[in-house]
């Protein structure tokens, strides 16, 4: 009985080392690669890293890691035009299946999913915020993006009619849908200036607007869009994503 015990303690006196020995092991592991996340992606700040599953030791010894989230706050995507970027909000991918390489210089996962989010303000950016004309004497600009409800988008636009400006803006509820690598959002309806008919295709070069995203983190794409209360929420995916490497 006496040497059962002492077999008893010796393993779980063993089993404590192993897990606190996993667990120094999987920090480290974190920080590296936070580490060539920053370096390869050129951010600013150093992003999340957080690797699941238990035991971490096992799972390297057999080259692949079940599940690792990354969370980037404030990334710049490429926007298609020359040095144009976007900020890209709360960036988080969980990955699935993460093999690496013997020397661990790269690591690539089977599978991504995520979300993020962009602000109205930034998506601004994309419309046409210098007056444009619609109709003789008739100018108009989008000058507010705003959650409308129901995954849509809220756009103000501001009008000239004759040289008078409208005393307040006209509202148009937008629908917002990916595309590809391009957000894009389009009128449900158009809006009238001081009862002045217009011409669909005119008003829509003011109303309808996209915004190309490039160049996110590891080769994931765009998934779905859809309009919340402080700007608009994407979900990204991929396949083959590059964590390093």
């Amino acid at each position: 009985m006496r040497a059962l015990r002492i077999l008893l303690i010796v393993v779980v006196i063993l089993g404590g080392l192993f897990v606190i020995a996993d667990r120094v092991a999987v920090n480290f592991a974190e920080g590296e690669v936070a580490d060539k996340l920053k370096t390869s992606e050129n951010l600013t700040a150093t992003p999340d890293v957080s690797i699941k599953g238990f035991p971490f030791l096992t799972q390297v010894a057999g080259g692949e890691l079940d599940d690792v989230e990354v969370g980037i706050d404030d990334y710049e995507a490429d926007t298609g035009t020359s040095g144009g970027t976007i900020r890209i909000d709360g960036l988080r991918a969980d990955m699935k299946g993460v093999a690496f390489s013997g020397d661990y210089s790269s690591a690539t996962a089977a599978t991504a999913t995520g979300t993020a989010s962009i602000t109205y303000d930034e998506l601004l950016k994309a419309a046409k915020s210098e007056p444009t004309e619609v109709a003789p004497g008739v100018t108009a600009n989008i000058v507010g993006l705003s959650d409308g409800g129901n995954g849509k988008i809220k756009v103000a636009v501001e009008g000239t009619v004759l040289g008078t400006e409208l005393p307040k803006p006209v509202y148009v509820v937008s629908t917002v849908t990916v595309q590809g690598d391009t957000v894009k959002v389009h009128a449900d309806s158009l809006p009238s200036f001081g009862g002045v008919d217009l011409a669909e295709n005119r008003v829509r070069t003011i109303t309808d607007f996209e915004q190309k995203i490039e160049g996110l983190p590891g080769g994931i794409k765009l998934d779905n869009v859809q309009a919340v209360k402080s700007g608009v929420e994407i979900t990204v995916k991929g396949s083959k994503v590059r964590l390093a490497g």
